[in-house]
């Protein structure tokens, strides 16, 4: 069942249509991943869904509910959590204070404590570092507490918005390992990822965003297969 629905979504910038109608569906307990090149329009889907940017016409539906004209308050309450590109954490505010305003919606201080708890168990550096500035942290470390601060919203779904960049391959590893167990929590996951292949590797299903517009969709390992998705974003070619 789809828990996060697009239909015929466009938005523009200045009059410049970002995204030119585009449709997809998000299965509940699921991990679907956008793959494309910079200015695909990756990220300005994932903050149409976020009410980060308005759109100019087309359809967002969560659990049902269309969602398009909502602010973005109001939908993190209904269950939506980004996790937004560049880690954006407050640099002056300790890693506790960061994860604590990710949870800045809920007023029970004991589910606020166990969902602490369950940051901490997924990020046993973070506990380390509770009292240490953010802005303190390694890039990898950011990165951690960029996402641990979405989960303490509780989300049923998380979108990501290239939580790999500029991270060294150990840790772009790691990240992945995270997103798997974060969909083995129950929570679903949608990816936009410039690293394609492993964005491809753990997702269930996955779209290419080429100009603004949907080109291939299929699961993440037939987009693997896909001779057309290994040429442009892979850097995997056929010998003849």
């Amino acid at each position: 069942m789809s828990i996060l629905e697009i239909r015929d979504l466009r938005v523009s910038y200045g009059g410049i249509e970002a995204l030119k109608g585009i449709s997809l569906d998000v299965e509940e307990g699921q991990i679907v991943t956008l793959v494309g090149a910079n200015g695909a329009g990756k990220s300005t889907t994932l903050k149409a869904v976020s009410g980060l940017v308005e759109p100019s016409s087309g359809v967002i539906r969560f659990k049902g509910e269309e969602i398009q004209k909502l602010d973005s308050q109001k939908i993190v309450e209904r269950g939506i959590a980004l996790v937004p590109e560049g880690r954006k954490v407050f640099p002056n505010l300790s890693v506790e204070e960061n994860l604590r305003i990710g949870a800045y919606l809920n007023n029970n201080k004991k589910e606020v404590a166990k969902e602490m708890e369950i940051v901490y168990d997924l990020f046993p550096r973070l506990r380390e570092r509770s009292w240490q500035a953010a802005g303190t942290l390694s890039g990898g470390e950011q990165q951690m507490l960029a996402v641990g601060r979405g989960l303490m919203a509780k989300p049923t779904v998380m979108m990501m918005d290239e939580p790999s960049l500029g991270l060294a391959p150990q840790l772009v590893r790691d990240i992945f390992n995270i997103i798997t167990r974060i969909n083995d929590m129950g929570v679903t996951v949608l990816l936009i990822e410039q690293n394609a292949n492993a964005a491809l590797k753990i997702a269930d299903q996955a779209y290419v965003l080429v100009t603004g517009s949907i080109t291939k969709s299929g699961t993440g390992l037939e987009l693997l297969d896909d001779q057309d998705v290994r040429d442009a974003y892979l850097g995997v070619t056929t010998k003849d």
